[in-house]
């Protein structure tokens, strides 16, 4: 699947998204590559499945769903 055509975080994505490291609290250090561990939930489940019973992440949760919200 080609995912450069997909939203990604920062762009559109869903405000029903989170992400575990919006929990951590550290200065962002631009020497570092940041890390995609994909730990993903909905708001709204509380899981890894959106209301749709899709999985989310970064680019699956998009204006294209149903329950996207846009922040």
């Amino acid at each position: 699947m080609n995912r450069t055509v997909l939203t990604v975080i920062g762009q559109q994505r869903c405000d029903f998204l989170r992400w575990k490291g919006l929990y951590i609290e550290a200065e962002w250090d631009p020497t570092i590559p940041r890390g995609d561990d994909k730990s993903f939930w909905c708001l709204q489940t509380g899981n890894c499945l959106g209301p749709d019973g899709k999985i989310i992440d970064k680019y699956e949760c998009n204006p294209a769903r149903g329950c996207y919200k846009p922040l």
